[in-house]
């Protein structure tokens, strides 16, 4: 990607130049509170989908998958020919450059992986995995927005890394199953996918529209399961909750997110994500009494421990220049 600045109405990346003037900077802060308000329902949405799916009757990823994909493109599809009209959208999907589509690539993979780790391991494993994004996210900023990485994120990533090579230490040597660390391996593709898409959509903000991106997205992950899948059928229980995760725990916050992405940096916008990891854990926790084991709580401690403090020193760091 050509190099690009990070700033201007949608709200300055927090290592940004700040923006000269009281006017743009007033701007500036009010479109960054709402996105980071955006983001944090959008955790609260996603983090439903661990609990509800340990209540299903069929634990099957691939048909988790193709159902709450199918939902959530159908509903999507919808919501925005309902906004702009089937034709515009029609010219949309169809004139976009490869942006679009990459980023729907990036939803996809987001979407596949995350069902599938969820159907292999705990809820607890499948969200500290998750938590790697906003480091993956810091050093795609770097490669392609040109967002240089400061120091104390360096210091969390190697930290972090301690935490996850702790986990997987401890999970190759008192797992349950092979299909724990199998699910730890897929579940490690959601924050890789997670930190490109939102790269892409903040490359893409105030130039190209990406709102359809995560209903195509949905729609490229239930085709792909729909050609592995041999038996996709579910009983009336699992097709309504499914409906719910697909609409609610989907496609909505895909539009938040969406809309958040194009104000905020995209190593923020993974920190935010983190809300997820907390939310998703502790219901998995109340609602299906599914206890982390130690080797977890001390990985992801070390994770949060890394990605919390780096925040905090960033934060520290700018009030302290003004």
């Amino acid at each position: 990607m050509p190099e690009t600045r990070t700033g201007g109405a949608h709200g300055p990346a927090p290592d940004d130049v700040p923006l000269p003037g009281r006017a743009a900077a007033a701007a500036a802060g009010r479109s960054h509170l709402p996105a980071v308000l955006a983001m944090v329902a959008c955790t609260l949405l996603w983090s439903m989908a661990g609990v509800i799916t340990r209540h299903l009757h069929r634990h099957d990823g691939m048909v988790l998958v193709f159902w709450r994909s199918g939902f959530a493109a159908v509903s999507l599809l919808l919501v925005l020919g309902a906004l702009r009209g089937p034709r515009a959208l029609a010219r949309q999907v169809t004139r976009s450059p490869a942006l679009l589509w990459l980023s729907a690539a990036c939803w996809c993979t987001m979407y596949t992986a995350f069902m599938l780790a969820l159907s292999l391991t705990t809820v607890a494993q499948t969200l500290v995995a998750v938590s790697l994004g906003p480091l993956f996210a810091a050093l795609l900023g770097l490669v392609f927005l040109r967002q240089p990485v400061r120091a104390r994120t360096w210091l969390a990533i190697v930290v972090a890394m301690l935490g996850m090579a702790w986990m997987f230490w401890r999970n190759l040597h008192a797992t349950r199953g092979a299909r724990e660390i199998e699910g730890l391996l897929i579940g490690l593709l959601v924050p890789l996918g997670a930190a490109g898409n939102w790269v892409l959509v903040r490359h893409a903000a105030g130039r190209l529209p990406m709102q359809a991106a995560p209903m195509l997205g949905a729609a490229m992950s239930a085709l792909l399961v729909s050609l592995l899948a041999r038996h996709l059928a579910v009983d009336a229980h699992d097709l309504s909750w499914l409906g719910f995760l697909g609409v609610f725990q989907l496609a909505l916050p895909g539009a938040f997110a969406v809309w958040a992405a194009q104000r905020l940096a995209p190593a923020e916008v993974a920190l935010l994500g983190l809300l997820e990891v907390v939310f998703g854990t502790l219901w998995a926790w109340i609602g299906a009494a599914e206890v982390p084991s130690a080797s977890t709580l001390i990985g992801g401690a070390l994770i949060l421990a890394a990605l919390v403090g780096n925040e905090a020193l960033g934060m520290a760091g700018r009030r302290g220049t003004r």
